[in-house]
Parts: C-alpha cells; structure tokens; sequence
C-alpha cells in the first residue's frame, strides 16, 4: 500500500462521532431529581448545540473553555422545561457535559494504525475548542496522532486554507503535493484542503445519501486505504 506522507483528519463525522445525546441527558436530570421527555431534552440541546457552534473557538484556553461551557448551561436551562430550573447552574452544567461522549468510529483505530505503519504523518485538522484535545485523549486516539490543530487554538477555521498550513508544518513541513485530508464536510474539508493545495477524500457515511460527483468520497475512513497514493 502506498500512502501520502501526511494525512490530515477531520475529527467529528470522520474519527469520532456524537453519541445521541438527548437519552443521556434525560437520565442525567432524572438522577438529579427532574424528568423531562427526550423530545424536550432533544430541543433543548439542538438550542445549545447551535449556540455552541457559532461560539466554539471562542474557547481557546481552559479558562476561555470553562466560560463558554457555561454558557452554554444557560442556554440548555432557558430552553428546557420550567421545572428544571430548579438545578443550579452548576448541577446543569455537570448534567450536560455527562450526556456528551463521543466514541471512534468502529474502523478508527485499525485504519490509523495501518497508515502510521505505512510512514504517513497524521495530523487532526479541526473546527473545535480547546477540549478536542481531552477527546482524542479519552477515546485513545492520541497516541496514534501527530498532532491537531484546533480552530479554537489556531486562530482560523476551515475552509481557510492558513489552517491546513499549519497542519502540513506540524507533519514535519510535508509539501501540500504530498499530502491528504480526510472530511466530511464539502465546503469545510473538500473546498478547503483543495484551496490550500491538498487533496482531499469526502467521508459520506450515511448509505442513503449518494456519492458527489468529480469529489473522491468513501463511506468509512477505511476507504482511503483503497487506491491511496504516494
């Protein structure tokens, strides 16, 4: 098998997924004394999830982290339920970070492992705060990385191409030719790597969703191993 020297990897969508988070979140307030349905939680968190995304790189630090993640407790409190604003701030947000976890997709680890032993660099290239680093610790996927550049932490988000960069100088300065970036997302990965002179794989898991044209998509990250050039 002959791979690119560096590999750059989305993280949400391409290493590790989300797992659904309403069930967790119900049995979280449950054990602290509220009961809301899991369409209630379901609402409550998309809310807190679109304000979350629009202020992630806000979080560069832990400090700036920890800010934000409370935030992100009020929005979660103004939208559920009256009855669970009998939690404090602090029982809430514990509540909300409790029913987060995310998990490498079943292919992950066996897939980096393959790459590493093959000579590539991998490098994680990520729209995310600052906690992106304590994930990759958890799910153990650090110790089969190089690195990651986070947006929070670079200062600039894909689609810019200045992020990629970046990524390319931590793999060792491997020359944009010789690299791939691995996304799921069309703009941000595909449209973003391509501007900053790399190739790039789209990573469609969803089976019902069809393959793009003139874009080389796979449904797993073991795909790229198939046809991976040099």
């Amino acid at each position: 098998m002959r791979v690119p020297r560096a590999v750059l990897l989305d993280a949400l969508g391409t290493l590790v997924e989300l797992v659904r988070p309403w069930p967790a979140l119900v049995r979280e307030l449950d054990a602290r004394g509220v009961e809301v349905s899991e369409e209630e939680a379901r609402r409550a968190l998309l809310q807190e999830m679109t304000y979350y995304r629009a202020h992630h790189d806000e979080a560069s630090d832990r400090e700036r982290l920890a800010d934000l993640r409370g935030r992100c407790a009020v929005v979660l409190r103004d939208e559920l339920p009256r009855r669970a604003r009998v939690l404090g701030d602090d029982e809430l947000l514990e509540a909300l970070l409790a029913a987060l976890e995310f998990r490498p997709y079943p292919e992950v680890r066996e897939t980096l492992a393959r790459l590493r032993t093959a000579g590539a660099r991998l490098v994680v290239v990520s729209n995310w705060d600052v906690s992106l680093h304590d994930v990759l610790a958890r799910t153990g996927l650090a110790p089969l990385l190089d690195g990651a550049v986070i947006s929070a932490e670079a200062g600039v988000a894909k689609p810019d191409p200045a992020i990629f960069e970046r990524a390319l100088e931590i793999a060792g300065g491997i020359e944009p030719g010789h690299a791939l970036h691995v996304g799921d997302s069309l703009e941000a990965d595909v449209a973003g790597a391509r501007a900053a002179g790399v190739e790039a794989v789209l990573v469609q898991r969803d089976a019902a969703l069809p393959l793009p044209p003139r874009v080389r998509a796979v449904r797993s990250l073991a795909g790229i191993l198939d046809g991976a050039a040099a």
